[in-house]
C-alpha cells in the first residue's frame, strides 16, 4: 500500500466535516496531506519561568520575520492548572480566568470565548502555552496562541518547538493540519516516498526523504528546515528538467510523415508578406525564418512564440499557415475563448483576401459557428479543436494560442489519429530566462520585442487617493471628446486562482457605483468569470462594437480581444498585482496608432509600494518586469494566476540558481544513464503528477 492509495477519509479521528475541508485544500489522500508544506514557522522554543514574564514583552517592532520563514520573540511556559473560571458578559462573550503556576510564581491567564478548554485545562495537569507577552495597564499580559496537554513520554507538537504554520481556509486550522499530518508520519514512516535515484542523492549530499519530510512539519531546528527543504526543492526543479528532457527527446524520435521544400515556396509567399498593410519588425521576420527552417526538418517543430499583446504573434502563424497550405497541408488554430477564434478568423479573412490566387480557404469551428472543416486548408477553433482530431487527415502544423505547453495527452491524442504535425506555442506570458530553461527546456523558443511600426508607448500613471475624482473626469472627457473606449478592472479580493463570489459581488457593486454616482452619462457593462458563456459574449460584443463605453471587469476574465477605440485602462487596487500582471493588464489598450493610457488607482501610503508602481510606469518591457516578479515576489506570483508549472513548485525558489544547474546537470546525467523509467517506478509516477499539474491549462 503506497500513501498516495490511502483516501484521506480513512484518517483515525478525523470528523466528515474536516475531511471535507481538508478536501478545500486539494488533499484527498494520505500523501497528498504530508506535502501540504507550511509556508512558515513560528518560533515557541524560548521557556520562560512565570516569574520572568515581564523580561519578554513584546513589541510589535520586534514582530519580524527571519527571512520571511521563522517568526521571533514568541514564548513558552510549562504551568500546572490551579483553577479554572468561565464567566459570561452582558454581550455574551466568556471570559475564562485560568490561575496557573510554576516553580517561580503563580499567574491569572485571561482567555475569550473557549469554555471548551476547561476539558483539557482541568486542575491539577500540566499543561505547555506558547505565545507573546504584552504589556496591559503596567502589567504583562500573556497571550495564549498554542497549548499542549503534558503527558510523559509525549512529544508537544503545538509548542516548546518550531511549530509549522499552514496555508488555511475559514473552518480548518494550521494546529488541524499539524496534528493530522502527524497521525500519517507517525504511523507509516516507513512508507514515504523515496524516488530520487540514491546516486543523485549521495552525489548532491541530499537528507533523506522521510527526513524531509519530517523536519518540514515538525522540524528540530533551522538547520534542518534548511536541509529538508533543500532536498524539495532539488526534487521539484528535477522533475522539472527531467520531464522536459523525456518530452524533448520523445519529440526528436518522431518523424513528420512529410517532407517540405519551402525555398520553393519563397515566390508566393513574398508575394503576401509585400501585401500586407504592414512592414514586419525585425523581430517578426527572424521569428519567421526560425518557423521556416523549423518546417523543412524531418523531426517535428515544437516551438513557442513570445511576444506582447499587440506585438504581432498572429501574423508570423498566419505566415506559417499559408506555407503549409502551399504544401498541400492544413493548419489546426486553436484560441483560448471563441471570441479570440473569431478574431483570428476575421483577421485571416482579411489578409487572405489581399491575394489574388493561391487563396486558401479558412474555416470557424466555435460554438456558434461550425463551418465545414472537410476541406479548409485552415481551421480555427478554441483548444477544444483537439477534440476533432479525427476529422484531419492531413494536418501539418497545429498553432496553440495562450497555452504555453502543448501537453502530452493533446500530443497522443492526434498520434492516434496518425498525425504528427508541427507545434507551435504562442503567449503574450513575458516569461524569465530562468523559468524557460526550467519549465519549457523541451521548447525552442522565438521573441517579439518590437512593437509594431505606429504603436505608441501606453503612458502610465500612479494614481493617488486625493486624485481619483479628477481622473474619473478626465476619462469621461476622453471617451466623449475622442470616442474612445475604456476598461475598469476590479482586483480579486482574496489571492487565489480563480473568482468568489465575494469576488463578483464587490466587482458588482463597484460597477453600480460606477454607472449611478460616477459615469450616469455613459454606458457601462460588468463582466466576470462566473458569468455564462454567452453573457460574457454577448458583453464583450457590445464592447467591441462600441455600444459600451466603459468595460469593468474583474481580473481573471481573459480580454486578449482587439479593442482599437480602447485607449484608457483604470487599474484598481494596483499594489495587489505582480509586474508582469500589470503589463499583461496594460496590454488590452495601445492597439491602434491613438495614445493609450493606464491609470494606477491605489490607496496605500507605502513608499515601497508607491516606487514600485512608479518604477512600473517607466519600464515598458515585459520580460524586464518578469524578471524583477522573479526577483521579489517569487515563482508563484510571475503570472498572478495558477498556471503551467509555476504552482507546482512548493518549495523551489527561481532565485536559487544554484540549486537549478545543480537539477539540470542532475538530469541530464540522469537521461544520459537510463534509456527509459522502467527500473524507476517511483519516480515516473512523480513525473506523471508534475506533467499533469504543470501542463494543465490556466
Amino acid at each position: 500500500m503506497k500513501l498516495h492509495e490511502i483516501p484521506i477519509e480513512s484518517l483515525p479521528k478525523t470528523a466528515a466535516r474536516t475531511v471535507s475541508l481538508l478536501h478545500t485544500l486539494g488533499v484527498h489522500t494520505y500523501q497528498d496531506l504530508i506535502d501540504y508544506f507550511p509556508y512558515r514557522y513560528e518560533d515557541y522554543r524560548p521557556i520562560v519561568l512565570l516569574y520572568n514574564l515581564s523580561n519578554y514583552v513584546h513589541s510589535d517592532d520586534g514582530d519580524q520575520l527571519n527571512e520571511s520563514l521563522i517568526s521571533k520573540g514568541k514564548i513558552t511556559i510549562r504551568v500546572a492548572v490551579d483553577h479554572f473560571d468561565s464567566l459570561r458578559t452582558r454581550r455574551g462573550i466568556t471570559i475564562q480566568k485560568v490561575r496557573i503556576s510554576d516553580s517561580s510564581s503563580s499567574y491569572i491567564l485571561t482567555l475569550f470565548n473557549q469554555p471548551y478548554l476547561r476539558q483539557t485545562f482541568r486542575v491539577g495537569t500540566s499543561i505547555q502555552l506558547s505565545g507573546t507577552v504584552r504589556l496591559n495597564q503596567g502589567e504583562p499580559f500573556f497571550n495564549m496562541e498554542e497549548y499542549d496537554e503534558c503527558t510523559e513520554g509525549d512529544t508537544a507538537l503545538h509548542t516548546g518547538r518550531l511549530v509549522a504554520i499552514y496555508p488555511q481556509k475559514r473552518g480548518i486550522s494550521s494546529r488541524t493540519i499539524r496534528e493530522k499530518i502527524a497521525l500519517v508520519l507517525g504511523a507509516y514512516p516507513d512508507f514515504i516516498p523515496q524516488f530520487l535515484p540514491e546516486a543523485i542523492q549521495k552525489k548532491f549530499q541530499l537528507v533523506a526523504s522521510s527526513f524531509a519530510y519530517t523536519q518540514i512539519h515538525f522540524p528540530d531546528n533551522t538547520d534542518s528546515i534548511v536541509q529538508a527543504r533543500q532536498r524539495k526543492a532539488f526534487e521539484e526543479f528535477f522533475c522539472a528538467q527531467l520531464s522536459c528532457l523525456l518530452i524533448k527527446q520523445e519529440w526528436q524520435r518522431d518523424q513528420v510523415p512529410f517532407m517540405m521544400d519551402v525555398q520553393s515556396r519563397r515566390k508566393p509567399l513574398a508575394l503576401l508578406i509585400k501585401k500586407l498593410p504592414f512592414i514586419l519588425t525585425r523581430d517578426q521576420s527572424q521569428c519567421l525564418d526560425q518557423v521556416l527552417d523549423d518546417l523543412q526538418r524531418p523531426t517535428p517543430m515544437n516551438r513557442l512564440l513570445q511576444g506582447d499583446v499587440g506585438s504581432g504573434k498572429t501574423i508570423i502563424a498566419l505566415l506559417a499557415s499559408y506555407v503549409m497550405h502551399l504544401h498541400g497541408l492544413q493548419t489546426l488554430i486553436m484560441a483560448p475563448t471563441d471570441i479570440l477564434a473569431q478574431q483570428h478568423y476575421k483577421h485571416f479573412c482579411d489578409i487572405f483576401a489581399l491575394l489574388p490566387k493561391w487563396n486558401p480557404k479558412v474555416s470557424l469551428y466555435t460554438r456558434q459557428s461550425k463551418d465545414d472543416t472537410r476541406s479548409a486548408h485552415i481551421i480555427i477553433g478554441t483548444h477544444a479543436l483537439i477534440g476533432k482530431a479525427s476529422e484531419f487527415k492531413n494536418v501539418g502544423l497545429v498553432v496553440v494560442d495562450e497555452q504555453h505547453k502543448f501537453g502530452v495527452a493533446q500530443r497522443a491524442a492526434l498520434k492516434d489519429k496518425g498525425l504528427v504535425p508541427h507545434m507551435l506555442s504562442m503567449t503574450a506570458t513575458p516569461i524569465p530566462r530562468t523559468v524557460l530553461l526550467t519549465l519549457y527546456g523541451e521548447l525552442d523558443t522565438s521573441v517579439i520585442k518590437e512593437k509594431p511600426v505606429g504603436r505608441l508607448s501606453i503612458k502610465t500613471y500612479p494614481v493617488p487617493p486625493q486624485k481619483r475624482h479628477d481622473a474619473y473626469a478626465w476619462i469621461e472627457k476622453e471617451i466623449l471628446t475622442n470616442t474612445s473606449q475604456a476598461f475598469i478592472v476590479c482586483p480579486l479580493i482574496e489571492l487565489s486562482d480563480a473568482e468568489t463570489l465575494q469576488d463578483v459581488k464587490a466587482a458588482t457593486v463597484e460597477y453600480e457605483r460606477l454607472s449611478h454616482d460616477v459615469f450616469p452619462h455613459l454606458k457601462l457593462g460588468l463582466i466576470h468569470g462566473r458569468m455564462k458563456k454567452d453573457e460574457k459574449d454577448m458583453v464583450m460584443h457590445q464592447f467591441k462594437e462600441s455600444k459600451l463605453n466603459i468595460l469593468v471587469s474583474t481580473s481573471v476574465v481573459e480580454v486578449g480581444i482587439d479593442i482599437p477605440r480602447a485607449t484608457v485602462i483604470v487599474i484598481e487596487a494596483a499594489e495587489r498585482f505582480g509586474m508582469a500582471q500589470l503589463h499583461q493588464l496594460r496590454g488590452r489598450v495601445g492597439r491602434s496608432d491613438k495614445q493609450s493610457y493606464c491609470l494606477l488607482f491605489s490607496e496605500s501610503a507605502s513608499v515601497k509600494i508607491l516606487n514600485r508602481l512608479r518604477l512600473f510606469s517607466k519600464t515598458h518591457d515585459g520580460f524586464a518586469l518578469a524578471e524583477f516578479d522573479l526577483k521579489n515576489r517569487g515563482g508563484g506570483n510571475i503570472f498572478g494566476t495558477q498556471q503551467h508549472g509555476m504552482s507546482t513548485f512548493k518549495v523551489a525558489q527561481w532565485t536559487d540558481t544554484d540549486m537549478i544547474k545543480k537539477t539540470q546537470i542532475a538530469a541530464e546525467e540522469f537521461i544520459h544513464k537510463h534509456s527509459s523509467l522502467d527500473s524507476h517506478p517511483e519516480l515516473k509516477r512523480q513525473l506523471d503528477i508534475y506533467r499533469i499539474k504543470a501542463i494543465a491549462p490556466n
